[in-house]
C-alpha cells in the first residue's frame, strides 16, 4: 500500500530555513570550542566551575558561549515542530519565521559572549522570539482546526 502526500506550494522554502539552523548551530559549536580552549576547560566538563569563572574572564566567557549554545539546543525542537506543522498550511510564513529566528539567535549569541548576559536580549533577538511565538501559535491553531475537522467528520 502506498500513500500520496501533497505538499502545499511554497513548501520548498522550508529547506533553506532549516539549513540556516545548521549553520547557526555549527557557528555556535565553533564559538564554544574556541572559548573552551582559551579557558583551558577540559572535556567532559560542561561548564567552568563557579570558582573558575570568577577567577578567569576566559572561563566566564566560555560559560556564556556554552549557555547560548545550550539555550538554542533547548529551543530548537519546539521551533522545528512548530515550523513543520505551520509549514503544511502556510509554508512561506513558517520558513520566514524560522529563518528570522536563526538570524535572531546569532544576535543573541553575539550579545551573550560579551560576558554580560543582559546584552543577549537585542531588538533583533526579541523580534525573533516574537516570530517563533507566531509560528508556535499558528501551528497550535492549525493542529486544533485539523483535530476539530477530524472529530466533526467522525461524529457529526
Amino acid at each position: 500500500m502506498s500513500t500520496t502526500v501533497t505538499l502545499p506550494e511554497g513548501f520548498h522554502y522550508l529547506a533553506p530555513a532549516f539549513v540556516s539552523t545548521i549553520f547557526l548551530l555549527y557557528g555556535q559549536n565553533i564559538t564554544v570550542s574556541q572559548y573552551r580552549k582559551r579557558a583551558g576547560i577540559a572535556y567532559p566538563q560542561m561548564y567552568a566551575e563557579k570558582k573558575q569563572a570568577e577567577d578567569s574572564k576566559d572561563a566566564h566567557l566560555f560559560n556564556c558561549a556554552q549557555r547560548a549554545h545550550q539555550n538554542t539546543l533547548e529551543n530548537i525542537p519546539i521551533v522545528y515542530t512548530a515550523t513543520l506543522v505551520a509549514g503544511l498550511k502556510y509554508p512561506v510564513f513558517a520558513a520566514a519565521s524560522l529563518a528570522f529566528w536563526s538570524l535572531s539567535r546569532v544576535s543573541y549569541t553575539r550579545g551573550y559572549i560579551t560576558g554580560d548576559p543582559k546584552k543577549r536580549g537585542s531588538i533583533l533577538y526579541i523580534a525573533g522570539a516574537v516570530a517563533s511565538l507566531g509560528v508556535i501559535g499558528l501551528a497550535t491553531f492549525i493542529s486544533g482546526s485539523w483535530l476539530y475537522e477530524g472529530l466533526a467528520a467522525k461524529f457529526f
